[in-house]
């Protein structure tokens, strides 16, 4: 057994703050930032010198001290010394098992499988890289995957499925980031360099917009929705008036209203912008909402299974039993965005507002901190008075 008189502790190695710090004799555990904690040892390789001449001097990666003990990494270090002080790199004698990029991966997908608002993402993120990236280069150390293993995944991609290949990359970038984290990789993440390198082509993007009603067509549209007595025509119709996303409404529940303020607050963890949203309510909402109340279901539209919401497609498949082709449901949202703009004395932000959107620069919103909702409550009750303006059942 070897014996010791490093400065580091093992509860130091658990507490310290981000910054490399050393133990002695060219051991140094580095905390990311992110909390990610690392050994690397540092030796000069005997006889051996680097570009400018002078003794090589290297870094190693000893593995994560989340796995590597302090003792193992004393241990590894002495043992790294010795090689180097015999003038044997120990890049190339290291007995250190690295891990294959698919290990890696599917490690990073578990880990952060707590972390994704719908187990949908979790599982397009790892089909992604088991589709492209695993045949390719999975079975590779990740210590070994540079720039030309990274465009051998990208490249036959990147111009036919263009957003398909940026997720990829994103996805690839994490998980060499956390291998490096984890004291399997060094250097720059060929990723990054490879973005900022502008090696891939530009691709011109064709934006997508979905398809919209003309708002002209709003009203008509409307009268003929109210005759329909199903869920999905009642959720439709509050989707319309809200001019929110199909997510927003579908799993909307009771808690979330205030109908003495008139008032419905769409808590953070469901808006695409992670921030609450109120939305005012005007009669019409508050009469589509009523008569639900006596179904005493924990969601506002209950679908086939007790207090769950309705599928996504629902009202998507309504419009197209009514014949209403190529527009889809979040296509309302464009319908209300037109309309706005159309109308006298309506500012941008009253209107971006009203979608839930981001206005401005971080420095505007730090200063607008209202989310101006008499303002939008005023919009909002000319925009209902618009839509049902057709319907016979008012």
């Amino acid at each position: 057994m070897s014996y010791h008189s490093g400065k580091l502790t093992k509860n130091l190695v658990r507490t310290l703050g981000a910054g490399r710090h050393g133990d002695g004799n060219g051991l140094y555990l580095v905390v990311d930032p992110s909390g990610a904690r690392r050994w690397i040892v540092r030796v000069t390789v005997k006889g051996q010198r680097n570009r400018e001449g002078k003794p090589l001097r290297t870094d190693f990666g000893l593995g994560g001290a989340d796995i590597v003990t302090l003792t193992q990494a004393r241990d590894r270090a002495l043992e790294y010394r010795r090689m180097a002080k015999q003038g044997i790199n120990p890049r190339y004698n290291t007995r250190q098992k690295v891990p294959c990029f698919e290990e890696i991966a599917r490690q990073v997908h578990i880990e952060r499988l707590p972390t994704w608002k719908n187990p949908k993402h979790g599982q397009q993120w790892i089909n992604t890289l088991a589709e492209y990236a695993f045949p390719k280069i999975g079975r590779l150390p990740v210590s070994e995957i540079e720039q030309p293993e990274v465009l051998q995944v990208l490249l036959p991609i990147w111009t036919e499925k263009h957003e398909t290949a940026k997720r990829l990359a994103q996805r690839m970038k994490a998980v060499l980031d956390v291998a490096k984290s984890k004291g399997f990789r060094e250097g720059e993440n060929p990723v990054t360099t490879i973005r900022d390198a502008r090696v891939l082509p530009t691709v011109k993007q064709k934006v997508q917009h979905h398809k919209a009603m003309r708002w002209q067509d709003m009203p008509a549209f409307y009268s003929e929705l109210a005759t329909k007595d199903a869920m999905a025509a009642k959720a439709l119709m509050f989707t319309c008036l809200t001019a929110s996303r199909t997510s927003e409404v579908l799993q909307a529940r009771w808690e979330e209203f205030d109908f003495d303020e008139h008032l419905w607050t769409v808590p953070a963890k469901r808006m695409k912008a992670d921030k609450e949203h109120r939305v005012p309510l005007t009669a019409e909402m508050i009469a589509i909402l009523e008569p639900l109340k006596a179904l005493r279901s924990e969601v506002v539209f209950e679908g086939q299974k007790r207090h769950r919401p309705m599928s996504n497609m629902a009202m998507l498949m309504l419009l197209r039993r009514m014949k209403v082709e190529n527009i889809t449901v979040h296509g309302f949202r464009s319908a209300f965005r037109d309309w706005a703009s159309e109308q006298p004395n309506v500012s941008r932000e009253i209107a971006e507002l009203s979608l839930a959107h981001t206005v401005g620069s971080e420095v505007e919103r730090a200063y607008a901190r209202s989310d101006l909702l008499e303002k939008r409550r005023e919009l909002m009750e000319r925009w209902a008075g618009y839509v049902v303006s057709k319907n016979p059942h008012r």
